[in-house]
């Protein structure tokens, strides 16, 4: 490539395009979406000493972390919407630190009713930061090149609920300062870096590649008319009326399907989070905080390993349905092990490794299929539609396996993501079986350079 800005990248050097955008534009993502995660898992952990010191039931808590999503499902569309239109750079930051004052304010809560304004708190501010991520993310990156971007953010989930058990196993058994219990301490340290996190994103992101000072203007215009051509492939036959145009993704049937198994991977996914350490308690009754959070972290690192290999794999083989279909199955088979031996440690460990697996493994090539689906003027009410769905899934899921688990018998409430996950199995081999000409059927796409 020649050094004038005027040059038009060459295949070699539009490699070293994608490059930087991978070094400027993931890891604030990454920090992002980790410390979101960092954050719901918090609440979990909290549960262990909080419940008893605030006189919560299993079946209160229940409810209180599903209530976090009832204002976050509202405003998921609405804040993709107002993301489109103020920019991924104040939106983004303003999440952030509005979720970081909240989380540490529940530090100090003195009852039940607290705990609730908290959570309706949490979701109030906290709402659009996944659909708008995964909206961020499509201004840069590549149908090709998308699912392996999505498992370098979502890579950030299982970071985050590693990160987050341990630090929580360690807050909770040393850190009791100035008289405040632990849990407290718990909510306090971990809302001060999503706040922090928010101010160095304002100064730090660009919203779009003509933006970004890391990027001459070839490099971005090149950027630009590759993210272009794809949605020009999709939207040949559609004419971008605006608002009309975005609001008809509310009704598309593609958009509805996937929607529904979203609904139903939701329901596994905050199962998981905001069960698993009482699940691992029950393993071992003799473990403490510390070695709950350390043993609760193994799923995790399970599962963050697996995701990158799956994403790879769906992105070079175009099977991106397949990917998820069979990340599902692995999830179920990982739950009915811990249900079966949720009595005893190594095998019910194992059990929660493959849940832990599927459930989060199958969400990069999930979504990447979702913005294949998409037009540009669709993507950011139907990817925020999407993700709605599954937050909604995340407040009957809890809620579910609230009334369902037993005091001293949590597994027991993991039929209610075992029989959801089979659903969406079911409904993710119809579809394949029907729509044969689908993208994720089509051979894998050619990789530039």
């Amino acid at each position: 490539m020649t050094t004038g800005d005027t040059a038009r990248p060459t295949s070699a050097d539009s490699v070293s395009v994608i490059r930087k955008v991978k070094r400027s534009i993931l890891p604030i993502a990454f920090l992002l979406y980790m410390f979101s995660y960092m954050d719901r898992s918090t609440i979990s952990y909290a549960e262990l000493t909080m419940s008893k010191d605030l006189g919560i039931s299993l079946t209160a808590y229940a409810a209180a972390t599903s209530v976090f999503f009832i204002v976050y499902v509202l405003l998921e569309v609405p804040s993709n919407i107002v993301m489109a239109k103020v920019g991924a750079r104040a939106w983004l930051s303003r999440i952030a630190i509005t979720w970081g004052i909240v989380t540490l304010l529940t530090g100090f809560i003195a009852n039940t009713v607290h705990l609730y304004i908290a959570r309706v708190a949490l979701g109030l501010a906290e709402a659009g930061l996944f659909p708008g991520l995964v909206l961020y993310l499509t201004y840069w990156f590549r149908t090709q090149d998308r699912s392996r971007a999505l498992a370098g953010m979502v890579f950030a989930q299982p970071a985050g609920l590693i990160v987050g058990s341990v630090s929580a196993g360690l807050i909770l058994d040393h850190v009791d300062w100035f008289g405040l219990a632990s849990w407290r301490w718990l909510f306090v340290l971990q809302g001060l870096p999503p706040i922090l996190l928010g101010l160095w994103a304002f100064f730090r992101m660009a919203d779009r590649p003509t933006k970004a000072g890391w990027l001459t203007s070839a490099e971005s215009a090149w950027l630009d008319g590759e993210i272009n051509a794809d949605y020009q492939v999709r939207e040949s036959a559609e004419t971008e009326d605006g608002a009309h145009t975005q609001l008809q993704a509310i009704k598309d049937l593609k958009i509805l399907h996937l929607a529904v198994v979203s609904f139903l991977g939701g329901v596994g996914t905050y199962g998981m989070t905001f069960f698993l350490p009482q699940i691992v308690a029950q393993l071992d009754p003799g473990y403490s905080p510390t070695s709950i959070g350390f043993v609760g972290a193994m799923p995790y690192v399970c599962a963050a390993l697996a995701m990158l290999f799956v994403a790879r794999f769906a992105d070079r083989t175009g099977k991106r349905r397949a990917s998820v279909i069979g990340c599902l199955v692995t999830a179920v088979a990982g739950l009915v092990l811990t249900m079966v031996c949720r009595d005893v440690p190594v095998p019910g460990l194992i059990g929660l490794c493959l849940f832990a697996i599927g459930i989060v493994s199958y969400l990069p090539p999930f979504f990447a299929l979702a913005t294949e689906m998409l037009s540009r003027a669709q993507s950011a009410v139907g990817l925020a539609v999407i993700n709605s769905v599954a937050s909604l899934g995340g407040f009957v899921g809890p809620l579910l396996i609230g009334k369902v688990a037993k005091e001293g018998n949590v597994a027991f409430g993991l039929v209610v993501p075992a029989v959801s996950l089979t659903v969406a199995i079911v409904l993710m081999g119809l579809r394949q079986r029907n729509s044969p000409s689908l993208a994720e059927e089509s051979p894998a796409p050619k990789m530039a350079g």
